[in-house]
């Protein structure tokens, strides 16, 4: 279990959902992963990442769905590819991610509350 953090700390990382518009396969990754570029809409509006999620997923099944996502981390150079939000997910079973996303629609770029 990880430390215990008070609630201002936890208010700090901003969550928010957004939907995947484009999605490609990212050969030069060390670990076999997916580009992503994401709508939050409003005032974030697209944010692109990378995610080792092959396991479960294709870049044509994440085309049209809701993720959610850390949206103020500083960007992160990976390879050759700039990643400016952090994707959520648990692993299954066998250590492989599966996204986090909510259960229905909702407008882009809510904040987990």
């Amino acid at each position: 279990m990880a430390d215990n953090l008070d609630f201002d700390t936890f208010l700090k990382v901003d969550i928010r959902v957004g939907t995947v518009v484009r999605a490609e396969p990212f050969p030069e990754a060390r670990k076999p992963a997916i580009k992503l570029w994401i709508d939050f809409g409003g005032d974030i509006g697209e944010r692109k990442t990378s995610a080792q999620i092959t396991a479960h997923y294709t870049p044509e099944m994440l085309v049209g769905r809701q993720v959610t996502a850390v949206v103020n981390f500083p960007p992160r150079q990976i390879g050759p590819f700039m990643s400016e939000v952090l994707v959520l997910g648990l692993p299954d079973a066998t250590g492989e991610i599966v996204l986090l996303r909510p259960d229905q629609v909702v407008p882009n770029g809510g904040r987990m509350q």
